[in-house]
């Protein structure tokens, strides 16, 4: 069995808790309104746009042994490139006030997801980081179409029965994460020191209870704890 087939049936467990978060379940088949998906865009904002700053430190702690790594991180970061953009347009197009996302910090489900990555990246192994994109890129492809179409239709009616054209992260991401997929499962095929899969592994478990705290803080929203039933 390929490490990559490995890695998604050791964390089969992590994946099936993180779907069933049920905001993730309800928004996935019901939808969500413009405020509870506007709330979703800013910390989504607050983690993408330490994307490329966390592959660059990873490159950062690779040594002379890492050279498929390093090339493959470079490789992402030309990729990863300004994606936190697309976020605040489509914040914009929901009438929100993008710049004042863009002044924030995100919440501390975000903070604390990203505070983590950090420390993983320095204390534990660079490979680390290979285990956020698993689960965030991963997820980017089993959700992001079904729910980008879901809240489209939800909040229509806020629209005048016209959806704006808000969901470009979703579906641009989505489709790119497709082909990084495809990238991430040929990396990992090229990793075979079994302590580095473990560290890959346990970050990918730890990091489907991080990014799912931040779907759980949304659901505790007082405002929209009724649409997380």
């Amino acid at each position: 069995m390929s490490f990559f087939h490995t890695l998604s049936a050791e964390t089969g467990g992590a994946r099936a808790a993180f779907l069933s978060i049920p905001l993730i379940r309800h928004t996935a088949q019901f939808g969500a309104p413009a405020a509870l998906y506007a709330k979703y865009l800013a910390e989504a904002y607050h983690h993408v746009r330490f994307t490329v700053p966390l592959l660059k430190q990873a490159a950062g702690r690779c040594g002379p042994a890492d050279t498929i790594y390093k090339k493959a991180l470079a490789h992402y970061i030309e990729d990863e490139r300004g994606h936190q953009e697309w976020i605040l347009n489509d914040i914009r197009a929901l009438g929100r006030d993008e710049q004042a996302v863009r002044r924030g910090h995100g919440g501390l489900a975000c903070r604390v997801m990203v505070a983590y990555a950090r420390f993983a990246i320095d204390e534990i192994s660079p490979y680390a980081l290979l285990g956020m994109v698993h689960v965030l890129e991963g997820m980017s492809v089993a959700l992001a179409q079904n729910v980008a179409q879901s809240v489209a239709q939800a909040i229509a009616a806020d629209f005048q029965g016209s959806p704006p054209d808000a969901f470009s992260y979703l579906t641009s991401h989505g489709a790119l994460d497709t082909e990084h997929v495809a990238f991430f499962e040929t990396l990992l095929d090229t990793i075979d020191d079994p302590q580095t899969q473990g560290v890959i592994v346990q970050a990918a478990r730890d990091f489907y209870i991080l990014f799912g705290d931040i779907f759980r803080t949304l659901s505790l929203d007082a405002n929209l704890k009724q649409v997380a039933l």
